[in-house]
């Protein structure tokens, strides 16, 4: 009974104890239950990385704050961390069980030759491949790595501000940035120049800060993919402060989603393509909207109101190209790429049943009609779609490949569609439509590169002209239709038949009168 009597009591006073303690400190029982509700609210873990950070060349003081900084991205998105310096964890076995491995600020030799077999041998295993900053810095006499890594590091100048500029805005680790980036870092130079082997995503411009040594052209972070694997790159990264940077953090998270596959960006080299949009207002005056509704620019993108309106380019028609966009929907949107279209004269449904529609939702019970198809006439590989497809609120982009009747469908780098078409779309204008006041769909950095063999000249500009007639009072003469000016023309009187006749001073074989 004196026994029983001691618990009770030492119970009681314990809870009274507890009571008062909350009362006293109401701070702690709300630092308390945030932490349960985070933890509670943390994503399950569906896969791990391995953060790598040997050096024995010069050693940032940075890299306990990177280490910090992507554990906690692990815990934030679902992926678990080990972090070491011990190269002895580069074996076959050990490395197959993660995603990617970071390579954190890495400097000097840091694997010996088996170590290296096995890093290659997991790469070419379809492994990932993150490096930050001196990662670049690393492996001189490993060829291989400098391949994987894209360019070793030459020099720097000191710590200092500068701009960054992205070329592509719809990779996983670049959709969150504006067109430019003033930050402090330590500015690498590298002995090569990468960008023919690597998608550039962003430079750094060597007029905003001294001492850089690459030129116009200077890129400072990159993805490719290489020899079976991914791999992405960054330059940034130097600064203790970096890591505390949730920019810089979220471009980190991205490149490493990126080098695990769990997030997917075009990255293959890129070069020769002619911006059409390039997210300024000077490039989309040059669009023309039909029908309804429109688009609002905003840090370079056009995102839809209202619809169902079509905002096409209405400077040239393309045929035998490649034309790339990135795309966002926010939700369960919708929205479309057109191409191979005649003038719809302001009928934005016109390009429905002269051209094709390549169709950007997810969620139509239709095949045929969903994210990758060629809208009603064939549905995607949903198989390939579903595998390198971003969620909404994320970017992706999209490469439409037009040759003659022929069209290839690539999202995010990967071919989902190929398709050979009955319409005659070998040459024609291209758009992006509005679907909509409830289906809302963003785009940026549209671009289009056709092949070489292109008409290079139009033979009638400034040719004389003589025409049947002018509409009276109308300033639409015959000579605006020879101005090189698509948003100009002629106008003859209302009764017909009415002609025109261009001197083009010469006998040509012609492929096209417009």
């Amino acid at each position: 009974m004196h026994t029983l009597f001691r618990s009770r009591m030492a119970v009681a006073v314990a809870t009274v104890f507890a009571m008062v303690l909350a009362m006293a400190s109401p701070a702690s029982a709300v630092s308390s239950n945030t932490a349960a509700a985070t933890a509670a609210a943390a994503p399950p873990i569906t896969y791990k990385v391995l953060v790598f950070s040997k050096t024995t060349g010069f050693r940032h003081s940075s890299i306990p704050n990177g280490v910090a900084m992507i554990r906690q991205l692990g815990v934030d998105n679902g992926f678990a961390v080990d972090a070491t310096e011990d190269a002895a964890v580069f074996t076959a076995a050990n490395l197959a069980q993660y995603k990617a491995v970071v390579w954190l600020s890495t400097t000097g030799d840091v694997l010996n030759a088996t170590q290296q077999t096995a890093f290659e041998s997991y790469i070419r295993g379809g492994g990932g491949y993150a490096g930050v900053h001196a990662a670049a810095d690393t492996e001189y006499d490993w060829p291989w790595y400098g391949g994987l890594v894209g360019s070793f590091f030459k020099s720097h100048p000191a710590t200092q501000a500068a701009t960054v500029r992205f070329e592509d805005r719809a990779n996983p680790s670049t959709g969150h940035m504006a067109p430019t980036w003033n930050r402090t870092d330590e500015w690498y130079d590298y002995r090569t120049n990468p960008r023919a082997d690597v998608k550039v995503l962003a430079t750094v411009d060597e007029s905003t800060y001294s001492g850089g040594s690459m030129g116009a052209d200077h890129p400072i972070t990159w993805c490719h993919g290489y020899e079976g694997g991914r791999a992405w790159y960054t330059g940034m990264g130097h600064t203790e402060e970096s890591y505390a940077d949730p920019t810089f953090s979220k471009l980190v998270l991205g490149g490493i989603q990126v080098a695990a596959g769990v997030a997917h960006g075009d990255c293959r080299p890129e070069a020769g393509y002619t911006p059409l949009f390039d997210g300024t207002q000077a490039s989309l005056d040059k669009w023309r909207q039909a029908g309804p509704g429109g688009f609002t620019l905003g840090g370079g993108t056009i995102s839809s109101f209202g619809g169902m309106g079509l905002l096409w380019y209405p400077l040239s028609t393309f045929s035998n190209y490649s034309l790339k966009l990135d795309w966002m929907m926010p939700g369960d949107d919708n929205g479309g790429l057109f191409i191979g279209f005649p003038d719809p004269a302001g009928d934005p449904w016109a390009p429905v049943s002269t051209g094709h529609e390549i169709q950007i939702d997810a969620t139509d019970a239709d095949p045929s009609r969903t994210t990758g198809s060629v809208y009603s006439f064939q549905a995607p590989d949903s198989a390939l779609r579903a595998a390198n497809l971003n969620p909404p609120g994320t970017w992706n982009t999209y490469d439409v490949r037009v040759h003659g009747q022929h069209v290839e469908i690539y999202l995010n780098g990967v071919k989902i569609n190929d398709y050979t078409s009955t319409r005659n779309i070998a040459n024609g204008y291209i758009g992006v439509q509005n679907d909509g006041d409830a289906a809302h769909i963003s785009y940026r950095n549209i671009r289009i590169k056709q092949d070489s063999a292109q008409p290079t000249a139009d033979l009638a500009q400034g040719k004389p002209v003589t025409t049947s007639s002018v509409e009276a009072g109308s300033a639409h003469v015959g000579a605006n239709a020879v101005d090189g000016n698509a948003t100009t023309r002629w106008s003859s009187a209302y009764t017909d038949p009415q002609w025109i006749r261009v001197d083009l001073g010469a006998s040509y074989a012609l492929n096209r009168v417009r």
